[in-house]
Protein backbone atom coordinates (compact mmCIF):
# COMPACT_ATOMS: atom_id res chain seq x y z
CA UNK A 1 0.00 0.00 0.00
CA UNK A 2 2.85 2.30 0.81
CA UNK A 3 4.40 1.72 -2.58
CA UNK A 4 1.08 2.46 -4.28
CA UNK A 5 0.71 5.67 -2.42
CA UNK A 6 4.20 6.75 -3.42
CA UNK A 7 3.53 5.62 -6.95
CA UNK A 8 0.31 7.72 -7.01
CA UNK A 9 2.16 10.79 -5.75
CA UNK A 10 4.90 10.14 -8.27
CA UNK A 11 2.39 10.03 -11.11
CA UNK A 12 2.62 6.26 -11.85
CA UNK A 13 -1.02 5.57 -11.01
CA UNK A 14 -4.35 7.13 -11.98
CA UNK A 15 -5.46 10.63 -10.92
CA UNK A 16 -8.15 9.30 -8.51
CA UNK A 17 -5.57 9.23 -5.67
CA UNK A 18 -4.66 13.00 -5.98
CA UNK A 19 -7.42 14.39 -3.66
CA UNK A 20 -5.62 12.70 -0.70
CA UNK A 21 -2.94 15.46 -0.78
CA UNK A 22 -3.91 18.36 1.41
CA UNK A 23 -1.39 20.63 -0.23
CA UNK A 24 -2.92 20.44 -3.71
CA UNK A 25 -4.27 23.78 -5.01
CA UNK A 26 -7.74 22.39 -5.52
CA UNK A 27 -8.05 21.20 -1.89
CA UNK A 28 -6.85 24.36 -0.10
CA UNK A 29 -10.15 26.17 -0.64
CA UNK A 30 -12.09 23.28 1.05
CA UNK A 31 -10.15 23.32 4.33
CA UNK A 32 -11.56 26.74 5.31
CA UNK A 33 -15.03 25.24 5.65
CA UNK A 34 -16.35 26.36 2.23
CA UNK A 35 -17.14 23.95 -0.54
CA UNK A 36 -16.16 24.28 -4.15
CA UNK A 37 -19.82 24.43 -5.02
CA UNK A 38 -20.34 27.56 -2.91
CA UNK A 39 -17.34 29.26 -4.51
CA UNK A 40 -18.71 28.58 -7.95
CA UNK A 41 -22.13 29.91 -6.98
CA UNK A 42 -20.71 33.12 -5.61
CA UNK A 43 -18.53 33.56 -8.69
CA UNK A 44 -21.52 33.05 -10.98
CA UNK A 45 -23.51 35.72 -9.11
CA UNK A 46 -20.71 38.27 -9.38
CA UNK A 47 -20.28 37.47 -13.05
CA UNK A 48 -23.99 37.93 -13.71
CA UNK A 49 -23.93 41.27 -11.87
CA UNK A 50 -20.96 42.47 -13.93
CA UNK A 51 -22.59 41.27 -17.13
CA UNK A 52 -25.72 43.23 -16.18
CA UNK A 53 -23.68 46.40 -15.79
CA UNK A 54 -21.90 45.83 -19.07
CA UNK A 55 -25.17 45.23 -20.86
CA UNK A 56 -26.72 48.51 -19.61
CA UNK A 57 -27.32 50.65 -22.68
CA UNK A 58 -25.82 54.17 -22.85
CA UNK A 59 -28.14 57.16 -23.15
CA UNK A 60 -29.11 57.95 -26.68
CA UNK A 61 -27.59 60.86 -28.56
CA UNK A 62 -30.91 62.73 -28.61
CA UNK A 63 -31.14 62.56 -24.81
CA UNK A 64 -27.56 63.90 -24.50
CA UNK A 65 -28.09 66.65 -27.07
CA UNK A 66 -29.85 69.19 -24.78
CA UNK A 67 -27.06 68.86 -22.23
CA UNK A 68 -24.41 69.39 -24.90
CA UNK A 69 -26.23 72.45 -26.24
CA UNK A 70 -26.54 73.88 -22.74
CA UNK A 71 -22.83 73.44 -22.06
CA UNK A 72 -21.95 75.00 -25.42
CA UNK A 73 -24.15 78.04 -24.73
CA UNK A 74 -22.65 78.56 -21.28
CA UNK A 75 -19.12 78.34 -22.68
CA UNK A 76 -20.00 80.75 -25.48
CA UNK A 77 -21.45 83.23 -22.97
CA UNK A 78 -18.34 83.02 -20.77
CA UNK A 79 -16.06 83.51 -23.77
CA UNK A 80 -18.09 86.48 -24.98
CA UNK A 81 -18.10 88.12 -21.55
CA UNK A 82 -14.48 87.64 -20.56
CA UNK A 83 -12.35 86.56 -23.53
CA UNK A 84 -13.26 87.26 -27.16
CA UNK A 85 -16.33 88.64 -28.91
CA UNK A 86 -17.21 88.94 -32.58
CA UNK A 87 -18.33 92.27 -34.03
CA UNK A 88 -19.67 93.16 -37.46
CA UNK A 89 -18.40 96.25 -39.30
CA UNK A 90 -21.49 98.32 -40.21
CA UNK A 91 -19.93 101.17 -42.23
CA UNK A 92 -17.00 102.25 -44.40
CA UNK A 93 -15.39 104.56 -41.81
CA UNK A 94 -12.41 102.20 -41.30
CA UNK A 95 -11.62 101.46 -44.95
CA UNK A 96 -9.40 100.01 -46.24
CA UNK A 97 -8.32 98.39 -42.99
CA UNK A 98 -11.87 97.11 -42.44
CA UNK A 99 -14.62 96.71 -44.99
CA UNK A 100 -18.35 96.88 -44.39
CA UNK A 101 -19.55 93.40 -43.48
CA UNK A 102 -16.23 92.19 -42.07
CA UNK A 103 -16.34 90.23 -38.81
CA UNK A 104 -13.62 91.09 -36.33
CA UNK A 105 -12.63 89.34 -33.12
CA UNK A 106 -12.11 91.64 -30.16
CA UNK A 107 -9.84 90.84 -27.22
CA UNK A 108 -11.83 91.52 -24.04
CA UNK A 109 -9.44 89.76 -21.65
CA UNK A 110 -6.56 92.24 -21.32
CA UNK A 111 -8.74 95.13 -20.07
CA UNK A 112 -9.70 92.94 -17.11
CA UNK A 113 -6.04 93.05 -16.06
CA UNK A 114 -5.86 96.85 -16.21
CA UNK A 115 -4.50 97.17 -19.74
CA UNK A 116 -5.52 100.46 -21.37
CA UNK A 117 -5.77 101.29 -25.08
CA UNK A 118 -2.55 102.34 -26.80
CA UNK A 119 -1.95 104.64 -29.74
CA UNK A 120 -2.48 102.92 -33.07
CA UNK A 121 -4.75 100.16 -31.80
CA UNK A 122 -8.12 99.54 -33.41
CA UNK A 123 -10.66 99.43 -30.58
CA UNK A 124 -14.36 98.80 -30.13
CA UNK A 125 -16.09 101.13 -27.68
CA UNK A 126 -19.59 101.87 -26.47
CA UNK A 127 -21.24 105.03 -27.72
CA UNK A 128 -20.04 107.77 -25.33
CA UNK A 129 -23.21 109.70 -26.03
CA UNK A 130 -25.20 110.59 -29.16
CA UNK A 131 -22.53 109.46 -31.64
CA UNK A 132 -25.00 107.03 -33.19
CA UNK A 133 -28.02 109.30 -33.18
CA UNK A 134 -29.92 108.90 -36.43
CA UNK A 135 -28.28 105.59 -37.30
CA UNK A 136 -30.75 102.86 -38.35
CA UNK A 137 -31.48 100.26 -35.68
CA UNK A 138 -31.47 96.63 -36.86
CA UNK A 139 -34.46 94.43 -36.10
CA UNK A 140 -33.15 90.87 -35.54
CA UNK A 141 -35.38 87.85 -35.19
CA UNK A 142 -35.57 85.69 -32.05
CA UNK A 143 -32.80 83.31 -33.12
CA UNK A 144 -30.47 86.17 -34.00
CA UNK A 145 -31.15 87.75 -30.61
CA UNK A 146 -30.24 84.53 -28.77
CA UNK A 147 -27.09 84.05 -30.82
CA UNK A 148 -26.16 87.68 -30.26
CA UNK A 149 -26.73 87.35 -26.53
CA UNK A 150 -24.31 84.43 -26.21
CA UNK A 151 -21.79 86.00 -28.59
CA UNK A 152 -22.16 83.70 -31.59
CA UNK A 153 -23.41 86.69 -33.59
CA UNK A 154 -22.91 90.44 -33.17
CA UNK A 155 -25.52 91.82 -30.80
CA UNK A 156 -28.00 94.28 -32.29
CA UNK A 157 -28.72 95.85 -28.91
CA UNK A 158 -25.18 97.00 -28.25
CA UNK A 159 -24.40 100.45 -29.59
CA UNK A 160 -20.72 100.04 -30.35
CA UNK A 161 -18.28 101.81 -32.64
CA UNK A 162 -14.86 100.90 -33.98
CA UNK A 163 -12.04 103.41 -34.60
CA UNK A 164 -8.27 103.75 -34.33
CA UNK A 165 -6.69 105.28 -31.21
CA UNK A 166 -4.66 108.35 -32.19
CA UNK A 167 -4.04 109.91 -28.78
CA UNK A 168 -4.24 108.83 -25.13
CA UNK A 169 -4.64 110.81 -21.93
CA UNK A 170 -2.24 113.77 -21.77
CA UNK A 171 -1.43 113.78 -25.50
CA UNK A 172 -1.79 116.86 -27.66
CA UNK A 173 -3.29 115.91 -31.01
CA UNK A 174 -3.55 118.42 -33.83
CA UNK A 175 -4.10 118.72 -37.55
CA UNK A 176 -3.87 121.74 -39.82
CA UNK A 177 -4.65 122.02 -43.50
CA UNK A 178 -4.55 118.58 -45.04
CA UNK A 179 -2.12 117.18 -42.51
CA UNK A 180 -0.21 115.37 -41.32
CA UNK A 181 -1.73 114.58 -37.95
CA UNK A 182 0.67 115.39 -35.12
CA UNK A 183 0.85 113.82 -31.68
CA UNK A 184 2.86 115.77 -29.13
CA UNK A 185 4.44 117.68 -32.01
CA UNK A 186 5.49 114.55 -33.94
CA UNK A 187 4.06 114.05 -37.43
CA UNK A 188 2.50 110.67 -38.08
CA UNK A 189 3.16 108.61 -41.17
CA UNK A 190 -0.19 106.88 -41.60
CA UNK A 191 -0.09 104.19 -44.30
CA UNK A 192 -3.48 102.88 -43.13
CA UNK A 193 -5.35 106.04 -44.24
CA UNK A 194 -7.77 105.33 -47.09
CA UNK A 195 -6.20 105.81 -50.52
CA UNK A 196 -7.00 109.26 -51.88
CA UNK A 197 -7.80 110.71 -48.44
CA UNK A 198 -5.73 113.35 -46.72
CA UNK A 199 -4.92 112.83 -43.02
CA UNK A 200 -7.09 115.85 -42.20
CA UNK A 201 -10.21 117.34 -43.71
CA UNK A 202 -10.07 121.00 -44.70
CA UNK A 203 -13.57 121.78 -43.38
CA UNK A 204 -14.01 123.91 -40.29
CA UNK A 205 -16.47 121.57 -38.54
CA UNK A 206 -13.79 119.46 -36.89
CA UNK A 207 -11.32 118.71 -39.65
CA UNK A 208 -8.98 121.34 -38.23
CA UNK A 209 -8.27 120.91 -34.54
CA UNK A 210 -5.79 120.99 -31.69
CA UNK A 211 -6.81 119.24 -28.48
CA UNK A 212 -5.23 117.92 -25.32
CA UNK A 213 -6.74 114.54 -24.47
CA UNK A 214 -8.00 114.42 -20.85
CA UNK A 215 -6.63 111.76 -18.54
CA UNK A 216 -8.61 108.53 -18.67
CA UNK A 217 -9.78 109.18 -22.23
CA UNK A 218 -8.67 108.49 -25.81
CA UNK A 219 -8.87 110.38 -29.10
CA UNK A 220 -10.10 108.19 -31.97
CA UNK A 221 -10.26 108.62 -35.73
CA UNK A 222 -11.39 106.44 -38.62
CA UNK A 223 -8.96 105.33 -41.32
CA UNK A 224 -11.36 106.65 -43.98
CA UNK A 225 -10.74 110.22 -42.88
CA UNK A 226 -13.24 111.88 -45.20
CA UNK A 227 -15.98 109.40 -44.26
CA UNK A 228 -15.70 109.06 -40.49
CA UNK A 229 -17.67 110.95 -37.85
CA UNK A 230 -15.11 110.38 -35.12
CA UNK A 231 -13.67 112.42 -32.23
CA UNK A 232 -13.12 115.39 -34.54
CA UNK A 233 -16.84 115.88 -35.12
CA UNK A 234 -18.04 115.53 -31.52
CA UNK A 235 -15.97 118.25 -29.89
CA UNK A 236 -19.10 120.25 -29.09
CA UNK A 237 -20.51 117.37 -27.00
CA UNK A 238 -19.71 116.48 -23.37
CA UNK A 239 -16.17 115.11 -23.26
CA UNK A 240 -15.07 117.23 -26.21
CA UNK A 241 -14.95 114.26 -28.56
CA UNK A 242 -12.68 112.15 -26.34
CA UNK A 243 -13.87 108.65 -25.43
CA UNK A 244 -13.68 107.43 -21.80
CA UNK A 245 -11.36 104.45 -21.41
CA UNK A 246 -14.11 102.76 -19.39
CA UNK A 247 -16.23 102.69 -22.57
CA UNK A 248 -13.66 100.59 -24.43
CA UNK A 249 -14.90 97.04 -24.93
CA UNK A 250 -11.59 95.70 -26.22
CA UNK A 251 -9.01 95.72 -28.96
CA UNK A 252 -9.79 94.31 -32.41
CA UNK A 253 -7.08 91.73 -33.08
CA UNK A 254 -8.08 89.90 -36.26
CA UNK A 255 -10.43 89.99 -39.22
CA UNK A 256 -12.03 86.56 -38.96
CA UNK A 257 -14.64 86.68 -41.73
CA UNK A 258 -14.91 86.35 -44.67
CA UNK A 259 -11.96 83.95 -45.06
CA UNK A 260 -10.62 85.90 -48.03
CA UNK A 261 -10.25 88.93 -45.76
CA UNK A 262 -8.48 87.17 -42.90
CA UNK A 263 -5.78 89.42 -41.41
CA UNK A 264 -4.34 90.51 -38.08
CA UNK A 265 -4.64 94.10 -36.87
CA UNK A 266 -1.23 95.06 -35.44
CA UNK A 267 -0.26 98.44 -34.03
CA UNK A 268 1.53 100.55 -36.70
CA UNK A 269 5.20 101.41 -36.20
CA UNK A 270 4.54 105.13 -36.62
CA UNK A 271 3.38 105.35 -33.00
CA UNK A 272 6.68 103.90 -31.73
CA UNK A 273 8.82 106.77 -32.99
CA UNK A 274 10.92 108.57 -30.34
CA UNK A 275 9.49 111.73 -28.89
CA UNK A 276 5.78 110.93 -29.09
CA UNK A 277 5.92 109.96 -25.45
CA UNK A 278 9.26 110.74 -23.85
CA UNK A 279 8.09 109.35 -20.53
CA UNK A 280 7.24 105.99 -22.06
CA UNK A 281 10.60 105.67 -23.85
CA UNK A 282 12.51 106.61 -20.71
CA UNK A 283 10.32 104.64 -18.33
CA UNK A 284 12.14 101.27 -18.61
CA UNK A 285 15.49 102.85 -17.77
CA UNK A 286 14.05 104.93 -14.95
CA UNK A 287 12.19 101.97 -13.47
CA UNK A 288 15.29 99.80 -13.80
CA UNK A 289 17.39 102.38 -11.96
CA UNK A 290 14.78 102.81 -9.25
CA UNK A 291 14.49 99.06 -8.82
CA UNK A 292 18.25 98.62 -8.53
CA UNK A 293 18.64 101.08 -5.64
CA UNK A 294 17.11 98.80 -2.94
CA UNK A 295 19.17 95.87 -4.22
CA UNK A 296 22.43 97.87 -4.02
CA UNK A 297 21.60 99.13 -0.53
CA UNK A 298 20.72 95.60 0.63
CA UNK A 299 23.98 94.24 -0.77
CA UNK A 300 26.06 97.01 0.86
CA UNK A 301 24.45 96.29 4.19
CA UNK A 302 25.22 92.58 3.91
CA UNK A 303 28.83 93.31 3.07
CA UNK A 304 29.08 95.64 6.07
CA UNK A 305 27.59 93.04 8.41
CA UNK A 306 29.87 90.32 7.03
CA UNK A 307 32.94 92.53 7.48
CA UNK A 308 31.97 93.27 11.09
CA UNK A 309 31.45 89.58 11.84
CA UNK A 310 34.83 88.76 10.28
CA UNK A 311 36.56 91.35 12.47
CA UNK A 312 35.01 89.86 15.62
CA UNK A 313 36.12 86.34 14.66
CA UNK A 314 39.64 87.54 13.89
CA UNK A 315 39.80 89.39 17.18
CA UNK A 316 38.68 86.30 19.10
CA UNK A 317 41.48 84.26 17.55
CA UNK A 318 44.11 86.79 18.63
CA UNK A 319 42.90 86.77 22.23
CA UNK A 320 43.52 83.10 22.43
Amino acid sequence: MGDLAVGARSGHEGPEERPERSDEPGVEGVEGGATPGNDVAEGDGATREQDGKRQKKPRSFWKELPLLIGIALVLALVIKTFLVQAFSIPSDSMQNTLQQGDRVLVDKLTPWFGSEPERGEVVVFRDPGHWLDGEPTPDPNAIQRVLGWVGLMPSADEKDLIKRVIGVGGDTVECKGTGPVKVNGKALNEPYVFAGNTPCSVDDQGGQFKVTVPKGKIWVMGDHRQNSLDSRYHQNQPGGGAVPVDNVVGRAIVVAWPPTRWATLPKPDTFDQPGINALSSAAPGVLGLAGSVPIVLWRRRRLTVAAAQGARVSGGGTDR
